[in-house]
């Protein structure tokens, strides 16, 4: 087994060198679920709940989440996004909200924690506005879903092809 590129030569935890490796177009996408009641979906799917549009604002938590990563996790690596797109989409079937977020930048390191990160705080924050309505909501899962860029290049989850979040219903 290779040694963690985490830790230095007496086991200490540090943050990876990254100066040296090839500047490429690196891309990640993330996605996750919250379900609530069907009233409290429809009601945020019509824009009506008493805090506003909480899509909107779950949507600039997520970009300002991305931004932020390297502030919230402690060995991540600040990073120049270029870009980064933020999905919210009703699973009426399961009365739930999926978020997909894809973080791009072009640098030495890749940006699945920007993805993973972004995705965690809409959801969070779209429990934070409806919490009043139904406290019981559920968060999860959250997961990768593919990357690529890099000296791995391309890779997708293993059940992304068939995933629950994924499908409607």
């Amino acid at each position: 087994m290779e040694p963690l590129p985490h830790l230095n030569g007496r086991g200490e935890v540090r943050m990876v060198e990254v100066g040296d490796r090839p500047h490429t177009l690196r891309q990640a996408t993330a996605e996750g679920l919250i379900t609530m009641a069907p009233a409290v979906l429809q009601a945020v799917m019509e824009g009506s709940s008493v805090k506003g549009d909480v899509l909107a604002v779950a949507r600039v938590a997520a970009i300002q989440a991305a931004k932020r990563t390297s502030e919230l996790i402690p060995l991540c690596h600040p990073l120049a996004l270029s870009g980064v797109d933020v999905a919210i989409a009703p699973q009426q079937g399961r009365s739930a909200l999926r978020v997909e977020v894809t973080a791009r930048t072009t640098g030495p390191t890749g940006v699945e924690m920007e993805a993973l990160t972004a995705v965690q705080v809409a959801l969070l924050t779209l429990y934070d506005m409806v919490k009043a309505q139904d406290p019981a909501m559920t968060i999860g899962p959250v997961r990768l879903l593919r990357k690529e860029g890099g000296r791995h290049g391309a890779w997708s989850h293993p059940a992304s092809a068939r995933s629950a979040l994924s499908v409607e219903g």
